[in-house]
């Protein structure tokens, strides 16, 4: 399993991955986020599903970018040729690796502004190849681990917030996941990019760099659930006269 998110504002684009990998009782760390930068052309492509399938996908794919590149001026168009991989590596292994008990299951988030695009784009690509555009009604996507994070996202994300607002609310459902989740965790890797900067600027982080926003987050949380004006709940505490004891 993994946590890859994906979110789209309207300033920009934010990305947040983990790096775990787990084969069976085994953990290593893998880099999960491909980034192209190229003048007025810059994408990232972050992967959920068997680290195998990810691996030749994306060799292809590195492949298809190194000969045509310059033939893509529109993300969707670089999504839909990433869709053509993960079909083409489909039919090479799919049966076999389903008859070994495997599912053929990549999912993957691709951002990015290509030349003639009017903005930042944000996309997820099914393992059929075929995909969806994220956009302001539902501002994020996550694939992977996606239930510990999601109600933080769907609480505090709107498509109008800072990519500093963004990329908070980012870690904060990587966190959740975290704690609730033994195979996903540090490091992270984050990728930002500004409205017609053209430009994804990637970085890792470690644990021991963060740990204090969640012991912060923990503190405050804690704190809220005590100051709540839930007096009306201690009727739970109260015995109900009118009830009818029947034994």
């Amino acid at each position: 399993m993994t946590f890859c998110l994906g979110i789209k504002t309207k300033h920009g684009i934010v990305g947040l991955s983990d790096t775990r990998i787990t084969s069976g009782s085994e953990t290593t760390t893998s880099k999960k986020v491909f980034v192209v930068n190229k003048n007025k052309h810059s994408f990232f492509i972050m992967t959920s599903g068997l680290r195998s399938v990810r691996d030749k996908a994306i060799t292809y794919f590195n492949e298809v970018i190194e000969q045509q590149d310059d033939n893509f001026n529109k993300l969707y168009k670089t999504v839909n040729e990433l869709g053509n991989q993960i079909k083409r590596v489909a039919k090479e292994d799919k049966d076999s690796l389903e008859e070994s008990g495997l599912h053929f299951n990549l999912h993957s988030i691709i951002g990015g502004q290509l030349e003639d695009d009017s903005e930042p784009k944000l996309y997820l690509l099914y393992p059929q190849g075929n995909w969806i555009e994220i956009k302001k009604g539902t501002p994020f996507v996550i694939i992977g681990n996606t239930g510990f994070g999601n109600p933080v996202l769907r609480r505090s994300l709107s498509y109008d917030e800072t990519l500093d607002f963004a990329i908070k609310s980012a870690f904060l459902a990587f966190d959740a996941t975290r704690i609730s989740a033994n195979d996903v965790d540090f490091p992270i890797d984050t990728v930002v990019m500004e409205n017609d900067g053209f430009y994804i600027k990637e970085q890792r982080f470690e644990q021991n760099e963060l740990i204090h926003i969640s012991d912060f987050w923990n503190n405050r949380l804690r704190k809220a659930i005590s100051e709540l004006p839930a007096e009306v709940l201690n009727k739970a505490f109260l015995k109900n006269e009118a009830q009818i004891d029947d034994y």
